[in-house]
């Protein structure tokens, strides 16, 4: 529908059949990756949001190669990253927290990198397009917005100069803006004309 954002957020976790189960995420690697294709055959243009977790109980090397290439083979749109942690009141919390701190941010860092790379990628695709911008504030010298494949404060920002606009726009205002410059995870635009 042309009022709502062809935007998802599917909080997957992790890609290893055994880990979804420990996690109790009802889902299998197969079953996630029919239902993501579903949806961008349904939605053209949807933008697919994850949050992952590196460092669970039962992660080595092969689980952690696997949530590498299910990231290669998926290419979200948006993606974080999170390190395990216990958390009281938790089934997890029974099970300990083997893996450590210095793996997890190893991990976490190789799939942001990879994400880095994805991210810029489809930043790249967009140089020369026009997109309609929800501009949230003023920071550095730019009007700071967002396009409706981006939730606030966690992923992509379009800039623009503030010199761009005859007058800032008013926070909570929409512009069409055409994509000038594209960095990893932010896009730098002018007013379209």
């Amino acid at each position: 529908h042309p009022h709502v954002c062809s935007f998802i957020d599917i909080p997957i976790q992790h890609s290893s059949d055994a880990l979804l189960k420990s996690m109790r995420r009802g889902i299998t690697r197969r079953t996630t990756v029919e239902l993501i294709g579903e949806i961008r055959a349904q939605v053209p243009n949807v933008a697919i949001r994850t949050t992952l977790i590196v460092g669970y109980r039962g992660e080595g090397d092969a689980e952690f190669d696997d949530l590498l290439s299910f990231v290669r083979d998926m290419e979200f749109d948006r993606l974080g990253v999170f390190t395990y942690s216990q958390e009281e009141n938790t089934t997890a919390m029974l099970l300990g927290d083997p893996v450590p701190q210095d793996v997890k941010e190893q991990r976490r860092a190789a799939i942001m990198e990879l994400q880095e790379s994805i991210s810029l990628r489809k930043n790249q695709a967009r140089v020369g397009s026009t997109m309609r911008v929800l501009f949230d504030r003023e920071e550095g010298g730019y009007m700071v917005g967002r396009t409706e494949f981006d939730a606030p404060e966690v992923d992509n920002e379009v800039l623009v100069p503030v010199e761009a606009f005859s007058a800032p726009p008013l926070p909570g205002s929409f512009h069409d803006i055409t994509i000038v410059e594209a960095h990893e995870f932010d896009l730098i635009g002018t007013i379209s004309r």
